[in-house]
């Protein structure tokens, strides 16, 4: 039963690749910081609950909310 999952690449990919914006956007969002604590909750909320947009929209639109630190 599982041998046709496991000996298509191609139905592998289509799986797994929905799944590595989210993971993407998760590992981005615990290295980094934000303004408030408040916000990093709410976009790694976004990221685990909505499972494809959440990382997408973390993609398209947060990155832009890190805070960087300068380094003189």
């Amino acid at each position: 039963m599982y041998d046709v999952f496991f000996d298509n690449p191609i139905l592998i990919l289509l799986i797994l690749l929905p799944i590595l914006p989210n993971l993407w956007a998760i590992m981005h969002i615990f290295k980094n910081d934000f303004d408030t604590p408040q916000e990093k909750m709410i976009w790694l909320a976004l990221a685990v609950f909505i499972p494809v947009m959440g990382g997408l929209v973390y993609l398209f639109m947060g990155r832009r909310r890190v805070v960087t630190n300068a380094k003189h």
